[in-house]
């Protein structure tokens, strides 16, 4: 992408002012909302991994998880599933093996390098009333994996005719992973990723802020600046360190160890979140998610597990588990902060092994897409 670019050209017009701190309000500049994940959903979008992705390693237990996965979400909304041909597609229903969850699929055909769709997938926004798609680019979280057919993955989707509302494609590059809505015009996002040059180089914060805020119609952006987990290749993806529970929750990763190499960092994103204030002006509720034990890969790198990658769909909220003592803990707290929704443990060890989790792998789709 080239360097230098004019932030105008990529939005089509002046955003206005952009916030010079975390808490600023800012006039919003059209009609567009960026939805909150809790909001009425039409289908989840998943990747199915297949023996051509790095999952060939580990991939009857991946399929499993998926087929929980695909399992549970049926039972409340549609699934979009992604396959690679047709010998795939047949594999992925007899993984399922439930026909009740096979007639809420949307099957569609197309290559795929790897499975991560929140990453690829495309992003639900509001505007006069009606769902509107963006297509942001995906470099493979700044170049360090090969993502070109995922990056056309939610366009050849487009085409097929399965969205059922209208689709834009941007240039800036932007992860579903990196970014959370209230849905009432904030957005918590982080430092370390967004402004990572090897995504949109050239474009300084205030570009990037003036770039989101008029694509999602925002009033405000409250950015961290500290926290990361181990392991992690998104460079401190939001949604694996904090998330909206609600416009006035916060569910975030704690860590009470004193040894554990992510104590200074979580204690001191902790810190931010505390002087952190809604929209109103009230400090946020926030619900602590103990990080589990840690856990290495075989050469020795620390695997990311965090139960803030949960994913909330309609009427229920899946939330990876790990095989670890603070599981119960951590569900307990989301109960807390979901009171009205079915809580759902998901084992997620093996998809940790590929550094991610359960939000990670998948894509929510607002009513009116599917």
């Amino acid at each position: 992408m080239p360097r230098n670019r004019d932030v105008n050209t990529l939005i089509g017009h002046n955003a206005g002012p952009v916030n010079q701190n975390a808490t600023q309000l800012m006039p919003q500049t059209n009609n567009r909302r960026l939805l909150a994940e809790w909001e009425n959903q039409s289908a989840v979008m998943l990747t199915w991994p297949h023996d051509q992705t790095d999952w060939a390693w580990i991939l009857g237990e991946v399929d499993t998880v998926y087929g929980e996965i695909s399992r549970a979400i049926s039972r409340h909304e549609r699934l979009l599933i992604v396959y690679r041909d047709a010998a795939h597609k047949q594999h992925i229903e007899n993984v399922i093996a439930d026909s009740s969850a096979i007639k809420a699929c949307v099957f569609v055909q197309c290559a795929s390098n790897d499975s991560w769709a929140r990453d690829h997938g495309p992003i639900s926004v509001m505007q006069q009333g009606k769902p509107v798609l963006l297509d942001f680019q995906f470099n493979g979280w700044g170049g360090k994996y090969e993502s070109t057919l995922d990056n056309a993955i939610s366009k050849h989707i487009h085409d097929q005719g399965i969205f059922k509302c209208v689709f834009n494609t941007l240039t800036l590059i932007l992860e579903g992973g990196s970014i959370e809505s209230d849905g009432v015009g904030t957005l918590l996002t982080t430092e370390q990723c967004l402004l990572t040059p090897t995504r949109n180089p050239g474009l300084s914060k205030s570009d990037i802020e003036k770039i989101l805020i008029s694509e999602f119609g925002l009033k405000r952006i409250l950015w961290l600046s500290e926290g990361h987990l181990a392991g992690d290749d998104t460079d401190a993806h939001i949604d694996t360190l904090a998330r909206f529970c609600n416009p006035q929750t916060i569910a975030y990763c704690t860590c009470d160890d004193t040894d554990d190499e992510h104590y200074t960092g979580l204690k001191a994103m902790e810190k931010q979140l505390k002087a952190f204030r809604t929209a109103s002006n009230q400090p946020y509720t926030l619900v602590p998610l103990p990080i589990p034990a840690a856990r290495y890969a075989e050469d020795g790198r620390r695997l990311p597990a965090t139960y803030a990658n949960f994913l909330i769909i309609n009427k229920a909220v899946l939330v990876p588990v790990y095989d670890d003592s603070h599981d119960a803990i951590a569900l307990e707290n989301l109960r807390t902060a979901f009171p009205q929704h079915e809580i759902i443990a998901i084992n997620c060890v093996p998809i940790i092994k590929q550094y991610g989790s359960l939000h990670c792998l998948t894509m929510q789709l607002a009513a009116g897409v599917i």
